[in-house]
């Protein structure tokens, strides 16, 4: 199974710098914030019980995650959270689509204009962009592995797994919404180091890209959007090739 785009692989390796940085601290935190907002309670709210679980699948500290708690239900004051998504054009015809955790709406989509505007892309629609997306659970994870390669595949179609690539070492494996929580405790059962997991927007429309500068022009594009403290993700169709792949 294949067709994982290239851009992908690229951005598992941002993400673990994202984590370095402790920004996913931050976008846990307030993910808790939002599921929280429908009860305080894990055991009575299925939401933020899975919210909680990833958290600490990403070692989120438990006083991140109480304190989060609180301020969704709350016990604490603050800016109450949403999640908003916007949408955007970037080098070499790709589509962005933004997605946002904020307490102000205004605020969020004024830096994010900016930032797209002043990195060579232009803000878009969101619906003019999204139907290019699918939303999947997507799972990235370093191969530690000592079963057999064939019997990581099987146990993982089983799981309900639509799509897997290798790629350096890194194994990226495409669910849908439901499944992608099996699958990544799976991995980590048979000594994966996981990289990255989630849902995602996945490109159903790709953009193809064949030269290095306007994979640069475009992962300076977000990079300037990711800065953005309400910024929680951002996801491309971009379409790396592998000669270009391999020159990054």
């Amino acid at each position: 199974m294949s067709g994982h785009s290239k851009w992908a692989n690229i951005k598992v390796r941002k993400t673990a710098q994202d984590k370095v940085r402790g920004k996913i601290y931050t976008k846990h935190a307030k993910l808790i914030e939002i599921a929280a907002q429908r009860g305080g309670d894990p055991a009575t709210n299925a939401s933020l019980r899975s919210t909680i679980d990833n958290a600490k699948a990403d070692s989120v500290p438990n006083a991140n995650i109480e304190r989060a708690i609180k301020k969704g239900s709350g016990e604490l004051k603050g800016e109450r959270m949403e999640e908003i998504i916007y949408a955007g054009y970037g080098p070499g015809n790709t589509a962005l689509v933004i997605e946002c955790l904020t307490g102000n709406k205004n605020r969020t989509l004024s830096n994010i204009k900016v930032a797209i505007t002043k990195n060579g892309g232009s803000f878009a629609e969101t619906s003019s962009v999204l139907w290019m997306f699918a939303r999947k659970g997507i799972v990235s994870a370093k191969s530690r592995a000592k079963s057999a390669k064939s019997d990581i595949e099987l146990g993982l179609i089983d799981l309900g797994a639509e799509d897997f690539e290798e790629d350096d070492e890194i194994l990226t494996v495409t669910t849908d919404g439901a499944n992608w929580t099996k699958v990544r405790d799976y991995l980590k059962q048979q000594g994966f180091e996981i990289m990255s997991a989630g849902l995602r927007y996945v490109p159903t429309q790709k953009a193809k890209i064949d030269d290095v500068e306007t994979v640069k022009k475009l992962m300076n594009l977000v990079e300037a959007v990711e800065a953005d403290d309400d910024v929680a993700d951002v996801h491309t169709n971009a379409d790396i090739s592998e000669e270009v792949a391999a020159m990054m």
